[in-house]
């Protein structure tokens, strides 16, 4: 595994970090079990401390926490300081909630009382990607610590900074050592922390490979997992929609984070009636977007996140469009220093197109025009994958319906603003398993014990 800051700006490198050692993977692991003998202890109040001044730093930081962010991944500063915001939040929010999320449950049996109560289960290992270096931390970080675990995290190798200065903010907060530990290591000894008996938990975000690879050594070892994998969420715009609000949102949702979000739109299904005009007026947005330094406020357009992922994505359009697929625009990267590719859209995907069940992990969309609603709905379903989606209606009625036959974990009727606390974060078929956020993230990794007092005979 190569540890390695390399601004995709400019190709240049900033430092490169080696992989610890066996004996200092031994060694953090042992300090995590350790420290979690005392945390499970510890109360939610003291927990919710620690937690509140780390997002509280967050906040302080938050110019020199997005620039690090900027510098290794190429997210462009605003969008890098809203990211920082949100991660602050998430870590607030569980502070907050953690207590009454994990209060004991009434339960009411024929005779006498029961209760379920919850409580922690150890060393939970979490496996992150790039796109998102801060608020993927968070979102683990947040309620699993508040739960009374402890975290120990192999971080994406082209952010290291990022995951540096995460641990650091902890340790600055006053967490104990071993609470939450960033690990430089290899996937193979990854391998071996998803097979130590120290460790309870798995829960991985990245791709499906990644997924099914990590999900079946954590189910060999009887552990549980959650899995956030991919998507290629559809953009369902019906006839009667705000034509005007849907094409900002598209371009929003495809071009966000450089088109480099599980759940961006990626699948423009559009009514016949709107599909000329939605298209024409998406092209033409897409096409005032200006490339630049993400550093600078600006930038309309920055660059993806490492050459690899550019090439990557370059390999997929041309073997789309040699498939039968037709460039209605880009296609190539931006003749400039930098990762930079231009917004393209692809049309005329048919089913036996490898373009058609992919996931674009960049600035390129599928359009799809449809004859009507049914058709709409059939095409949004018919993917491997389902994390999220939206539907674009002035009946919300009718998009609360169209809504609810779409098969993934999460919906949104004239919007695609998933950045929420509060809001459970997850999809079903190759998207995944298990949620993120809200009352359910905090659920995944802790014991849920039934406790029962009933004054009765023993049985003869």
């Amino acid at each position: 595994m190569s540890y390695s800051s390399v601004n995709p700006f400019n190709g240049e490198l900033s430092q490169r970090f080696a992989d610890i050692s066996n004996a200092q993977l031994e060694e953090k692991l042992a300090t995590a079990q350790q420290c979690y003998l005392t945390w499970r202890q510890t109360s939610y109040a003291d927990r919710a401390v620690v937690l509140n001044r780390a997002a509280g730093l967050m906040r302080e930081r938050v110019e020199e926490l997005a620039h690090t962010m900027t510098l290794e991944m190429g997210k462009r500063i605003n969008e890098a300081r809203g990211e920082v915001l949100f991660s602050a939040d998430i870590l607030a929010y569980y502070a907050e909630h953690a207590a009454d999320f994990l209060s004991p449950q009434m339960l009411h049996p024929q005779l006498g009382d029961a209760h379920m109560e919850s409580s922690p289960i150890g060393v939970i290992y979490g496996i992150e990607p790039w796109n998102f270096p801060y608020y993927q931390l968070a979102r683990v970080a947040g309620p699993h610590l508040m739960a009374g675990n402890v975290l120990v995290i192999k971080h994406a190798g082209c952010v290291p900074q990022c995951a540096m200065a995460f641990e650091a903010l902890l340790l600055d907060a006053g967490a104990p050592t071993g609470l939450y530990t960033n690990l430089l290591i290899s996937h193979h000894q990854s391998d071996r922390v998803v097979d130590d008996p120290r460790v309870k938990g798995v829960a991985l975000t990245g791709s499906v490979a990644a997924g099914r690879k990590v999900a079946a050594r954590a189910g060999q070892n009887l552990k549980p997992s959650s899995m956030e994998l991919g998507g290629s969420d559809a953009f369902i715009v019906l006839e009667d929609a705000d034509l005007d609000l849907a094409v900002r949102w598209a371009v929003w949702g495809r071009m966000y984070n450089g088109g480099q979000t599980c759940c961006a739109a990626k699948r423009f299904i559009v009514v016949e009636e709107l599909a000329a005009p939605f298209l024409e007026k998406f092209q033409a947005a897409l096409a005032l977007l200006v490339p630049g330094d993400p550093l600078d406020e600006k930038t309309t357009l920055g660059p993806l996140s490492t050459e690899s992922a550019l090439q990557q994505l370059l390999v997929q359009v041309d073997l789309a469009v040699s498939s039968g697929a037709r460039l209605v625009m880009g296609g190539k990267r931006i003749d400039r220093p930098g990762s930079f590719m231009q917004p393209t859209i692809l049309t005329d995907v048919s089913p036996d197109n490898p373009a058609f069940r992919d996931e674009f992990f960049g600035p390129v969309a599928m359009f799809f025009p449809v004859e009507d609603e049914e058709a709409a709905i059939a095409l949004a379903n018919d993917s491997d994958f389902g994390l999220g989606g939206s539907v674009f209606t002035r009946d919300i009625e009718r998009g609360r319906r169209v809504a609810s036959r779409i098969e993934t974990g999460m919906m949104f009727i004239n919007n695609i603003n998933w950045s929420d606390a509060e809001l459970p974060f997850g999809g079903i078929k190759d998207s995944g398993y298990g949620r993120e956020l809200g009352d359910m993230g905090i659920q995944a990794f802790v014991n849920k014990k039934l406790v029962r007092y009933a004054s009765l005979q023993a049985p003869v």
